[in-house]
């Protein structure tokens, strides 16, 4: 389990070297859904989402020789950006596997940031040719979400949820494989137990949904969302330990909806974002949250990389 400990030296690790996201009220949402809601704009976050926590709080901890054998991640975007970022910072070299589908944006940017980029198939082929490079030129992997310093690093975000608005009552948190929810929830349940954290799903992406409900890890034989961002094909091992203990709630939501989601954020509250940054606003409009009238939520919009090509795809005509 990842301890507050474990949380607040990531965040003096990382401190200086990420943005604080403003944390925004959101009046048209909460006149819609009955409760008094907020935003935490992390797609203003530096490389345009939350993965930048994550991967400093990991690189800075690997050792010089991890380091030297260069970097490897496996995404995407959002995670490869983010490890590309932090192996820039670090001076490392670092290698992307993309699948073939990725955000023609987001691998620019990763490019961007220095990192060499491959790509094949789908995300899970991708993972299969991460490992198969890993085994032949002994890179450092940096998993995108099952690993208790990325988890950490996530979990800094929890901190300063309850700093901003110390008496909120439940955190909504798009889940791709739950590196953000779970390290979300270990910070604010350290904290305040009573705080409901809550995790949105894809319909088409239900691998934590999956895992909770057969109390094991179990991978998805077909992942389809319009968020790639939360198309994860498995949960972790860490992830689910932790879920399954302090992540009170997980609710699927369609890509209709997400693509609601997206389009409402946009148009009331001048907030673009990528559809995995929508999944907790798809869920609040939708009515999936079982909270009291007038409770108040902070949904967490975790990334704005988006081609606006895509945007034109999935906004409703």
């Amino acid at each position: 389990m990842i301890t507050l400990s474990d949380i607040r030296e990531a965040r003096e690790a990382i401190s200086g070297r990420i943005h604080r996201t403003p944390l925004l009220s959101f009046r048209a949402l909460g006149r819609q859904a009955g409760f008094d809601c907020h935003i935490k704009a992390e797609q203003l976050q530096k490389t345009g989402s939350f993965k930048v926590r994550g991967a400093l709080n990991k690189v800075r901890r690997l050792t010089a020789a991890e380091k030297a054998r260069g970097l490897i991640a496996v995404s995407a975007g959002n995670h490869a950006q983010g490890v590309a970022y932090a192996a820039a910072a670090e001076g490392a070299a670092c290698t992307v596997v993309m699948p073939e589908a990725a955000p023609r944006s987001k691998v620019e940017a990763s490019r961007g940031y220095g990192a060499r980029i491959v790509q094949r198939g789908t995300l899970s082929d991708a993972f299969v040719l991460g490992e198969e490079l890993c085994r032949e030129h002994g890179y450092t992997f940096v998993h995108p979400y099952d690993d208790p310093d990325v988890i950490a690093g996530q979990g800094t975000l929890g901190l300063e949820l309850l700093e901003e608005l110390p008496d909120l009552d439940a955190i909504v948190v798009g889940v791709g494989g739950g590196g953000l929810v779970t390290g979300i929830a270990a910070a604010v349940k350290a904290i305040r137990p009573a705080v409901r954290v809550i995790g949105v799903e894809p319909e088409g992406a239900a691998c934590l949904t999956v895992a909770l409900r057969e109390n094991r890890v179990v991978p998805l034989d077909r992942v389809e969302t319009i968020a790639d961002g939360l198309a994860a094909a498995t949960a972790g091992e860490n992830v689910l330990e932790i879920a399954r203990t302090l992540v009170d709630d997980v609710v699927l939501v369609s890509d209709e909806e997400i693509a609601r989601g997206l389009a409402f954020l946009l148009e009331r509250g001048k907030l673009l974002v990528e559809p995995a940054g929508a999944a907790g606003i798809a869920a609040i409009l939708a009515g999936k949250l079982h909270l009291p009238a007038g409770s108040r939520v902070v949904t967490v919009a975790s990334g704005g990389n988006i081609d606006l090509a895509r945007l034109r795809e999935i906004l409703p005509h």
